[in-house]
């Protein structure tokens, strides 16, 4: 089989506050900027990457989830429990000094070597989420 990742999807609060992390923070480009109503969603990617997207998506729109559900979802959104994406990069620490120097950036943890062979960091975007980016071969 010859399948791919071609988006997945992370809710924002602030959808300039999370374009300005991805783009501004994390270098990704604006793919597309989709507005609703009073929502809008969001799809950035790395450069050089087309194919692979992010959606920053209003939280809990579907319209199959509950109230109960949408308070469950704020609640562990607000924690930051609710979503994450793992990043890579060829020099992770060369990008974790890039990104701890910028105002206002949610830092995690720093660089580790982690018991399972990795080295990461990490941090959180303007919703919660939680972002590690890891060492890449």
């Amino acid at each position: 089989m010859d399948i791919t990742i071609n988006a997945s999807f992370l809710p924002h609060t602030d959808p300039e506050a999370s374009l300005a992390f991805y783009r501004d923070v994390l270098g990704f480009e604006v793919r597309l900027d989709v507005g609703y109503e009073n929502m809008r969603w969001i799809t950035v990617g790395p450069a050089g990457q087309p194919d692979t997207s992010i959606v920053l998506t209003p939280p809990a729109v579907d319209p199959g989830v509950t109230d109960d559900e949408r308070g469950t979802i704020a609640e562990m959104m607000a924690k930051g429990t609710y979503a994450g994406v793992v990043l890579a990069t060829p020099d992770v620490d060369a990008v974790f000094e890039r990104i701890q120097a910028l105002p206002d950036v949610d830092i995690v943890q720093e660089p580790i070597d982690q018991d399972y062979g990795l080295r990461d960091f990490a941090l959180r975007d303007p919703a919660g989420n939680m972002v590690r980016i890891q060492q890449r071969g």
